[in-house]
């Protein structure tokens, strides 16, 4: 297969982004369409679309061997279920897709930007196709789903120490809804599951162009502060 574009992303790097699309509104980013294939016309008529798919590459979690059986985060990391029973990243073929909402298509000269909001990709994901979402055909109010069936509740509450909030009142500082993206991602506790158990402990998570810093108290999450990359 071709990769037809590359992923741009709010998300830096894997800890920290929602388990699946559609967590957090407020995730951003755009598919750059190679050369070959930022063709405008390629693309006519997705105006009428309100989401995509998105099929893409797991590239940071490829291994050359694969397991019938993994351990899914929802469950804590404590229970093992077949592969082609979850969402794991570790597969025969590391393939992924995700729903996002269309926001925008731009084209500058020869370049060509898919802009998306709601996506669960990190910074450079492969993308190897596009395609529209279908409410009648996608969208199945009988389907049941598994160990998944509800949306995950968010874990945990999050609050910003005074100096952060000063930072987060200026509105020219930072990306739009910075902030609500800040609080989806924490609330979802990304920490792994052997670590909600330990002790306070300083954690970053990498959003745009910045590195958010928390830890976790007893009554919920810290942001504590907010550092250029």
């Amino acid at each position: 297969m071709k990769t037809i574009g590359i992923f741009r992303s709010c998300f830096k790097e894997k800890f920290g982004i929602p388990r699946q699309p559609g967590l957090t509104r407020y995730a951003r980013g755009h598919v750059e369409m190679l050369p070959e294939f930022a063709e405008a016309d390629a693309f006519r008529g997705i105006e009428g679309f309100s989401h995509l798919w998105l099929c893409w590459v797991f590239h940071q979690a490829q291994r050359e061997t694969w397991s019938p059986t993994v351990r899914p985060p929802r469950l804590g990391g404590n229970r093992r279920l077949g592969v082609f029973a979850t969402r794991s990243p570790f597969r025969p073929n590391a393939l992924g897709m995700s729903v996002v909402a269309f926001d925008r298509l731009h084209q500058e000269g020869d370049r060509l930007a898919l802009h998306v909001r709601g996506g669960d990709l990190v910074e450079g994901t492969p993308i190897l196709d596009i395609k529209p979402y279908l409410p009648y055909s996608d969208a199945l109010p009988e389907a049941s789903g598994g160990f998944a069936e509800r949306k995950p509740a968010p874990l945990l509450p999050v609050r910003f120490s005074d100096a952060v909030a000063r930072q987060l009142a200026d509105p020219n500082r930072f990306p739009e809804d910075f902030q609500a993206l800040i609080i989806d991602v924490l609330a979802a506790d990304p920490r792994p599951a052997y670590r909600r158990k330990q002790g306070s402990r300083v954690y970053g998570v990498k959003l745009y162009q910045y590195d958010v810093k928390w830890r976790v108290e007893h009554d919920g999450a810290e942001v504590f502060q907010i550092v250029s990359c």
